[in-house]
C-alpha cells in the first residue's frame, strides 16, 4: 500500500504539518481507506492539538456515532521498543495509536520524551529512535491502506533521504515567499528527491489575494500542471489549536456556496487529496509497465 511523505527542507513555516493533517482528515471522510498518519516530530504538539489536545481520553463523533478511544500517549516510544526487540507485527500498531475515525484514521504522535528530564536528554533519546521510523513505515504499510508521514526537519539528511526513497509519493510543501520558490527551483535541479516524478509541489498556508497567487507562481516556476494549494483558513487555524479538526471538516463539507472561503478551503483540500491518489495510481501504472517490459 502507498506511503506518502509530507516534507520540505526550509526554515520557514510552510504549513507542512497542517497540510498533512488536512489531507489525512479529508481522505478519511471521503474514502473508505484505513489511514495511518505518522508524526516524526520532537516534542511538537501540532498534531495532538488538532485532534485530542492534552486529553488522554476523547470522545469524537464518527459519522454520527460516538466512540471512545483510550490510546497510548507515548505511542511511538512503545512501538520503537517492539521494533528494537523484533516483535512488531502490523496488527499491533493500532494498539499504540489515537483512533480519530474508527477503521478510517489513526495517529501516531511524535516523540514526547520524559517530563522529568531535560530537553537535551530527551533530544538524545529522540536521536536514538529516529532510525526505527523506516521499519515502522514498512510494517505499517502491510496493514493500512495509506500511510502518511509528516517528516520533521530534525531528521538527519541521510535518514530523510532514505524515507523519501521508500515513499511512493513525496509532497513538498512550499510557502509563497519568493525565497521559498527560488530555493525550490534551485533544489529541483540539484536534489533528486525534489526533481523526480514522485515529488508533488504544494503551497501551504496559501493566500489568494497576493502577487504570488497560484497562477503567477505556476508561471514563475514554469509548472505546466495545476499547482495545488492549501489556503490559510481561520476556522481551520482555530480548530488546529482546539482539537476540533474532525468536527470542523464534517461540518464544512456541507457548505454549498462556492464563493464561501470555507467552501474554497475544503475544495482545495479535496483537490489535493484526489491529486495525491491519482498521482499514486499513475506512478503505480508506470512501475507495472516498466516491470512488464523488462
Amino acid at each position: 500500500m502507498p506511503i506518502v511523505t509530507f516534507w520540505n527542507d526550509e526554515r520557514d513555516q510552510t504549513g507542512k504539518t497542517l497540510t498533512a493533517v488536512a489531507v489525512a482528515t479529508r481522505m478519511a471522510i471521503e474514502r473508505n481507506y484505513k489511514i495511518l498518519l505518522i508524526s516524526t516530530s520532537f516534542q511538537d504538539p501540532t498534531i495532538k492539538n488538532c485532534f485530542w489536545g492534552d486529553e488522554t481520553q476523547k470522545t469524537l463523533k464518527l459519522f454520527g456515532i460516538k466512540s471512545n478511544n483510550i490510546a497510548v500517549e507515548n505511542g511511538i516510544e512503545g512501538l520503537i521498543k517492539l521494533i528494537a526487540a523484533n516483535k512488531l507485527t502490523p496488527n499491533v500498531i493500532t494498539d499504540y495509536t489515537k483512533v480519530i475515525f474508527k477503521e478510517r484514521l489513526e495517529i501516531i504522535n511524535g516523540f514526547l520524551g520524559a517530563k522529568e528530564v531535560t530537553r537535551e536528554t530527551n533530544l538524545k533519546e529522540y536521536e536514538k529512535i529516529q532510525k526505527y521510523y523506516i521499519d515502522l513505515m514498512k510494517v505499517a504499510n502491510q496493514y493500512y491502506d495509506m500511510v502518511l508521514v509528516d517528516l520533521d526537519k530534525l531528521i538527519p539528511e541521510n535518514l530523510r533521504d532514505e524515507i523519501l526513497n521508500i515513499s511512493n509519493l513525496n509532497v513538498y510543501v512550499l510557502s509563497q515567499k519568493k525565497s521559498s520558490l527560488d530555493r525550490y527551483l534551485i533544489q529541483r535541479q540539484k536534489n533528486a528527491n525534489i526533481g523526480n516524478p514522485k515529488t508533488l509541489p504544494v503551497i501551504g498556508k496559501y493566500i489568494a489575494n497576493t502577487k504570488y497567487n497560484s497562477r503567477n507562481v505556476m508561471k514563475y516556476m514554469q509548472e505546466r500542471k495545476e499547482l495545488n494549494v492549501v489556503p490559510f483558513n481561520i476556522l481551520y487555524f482555530e480548530a488546529a489549536e482546539d482539537a476540533t479538526v474532525p468536527d470542523l471538516f464534517l461540518r464544512l463539507r456541507s457548505i454549498k456556496d462556492t464563493s464561501d472561503e470555507n467552501y474554497i478551503f475544503m475544495q482545495d483540500v479535496l483537490e489535493l487529496m484526489e491529486k495525491i491518489i491519482k498521482k499514486l495510481q499513475e506512478l503505480q501504472m508506470k512501475m507495472r509497465w516498466k516491470n512488464d517490459t523488462n
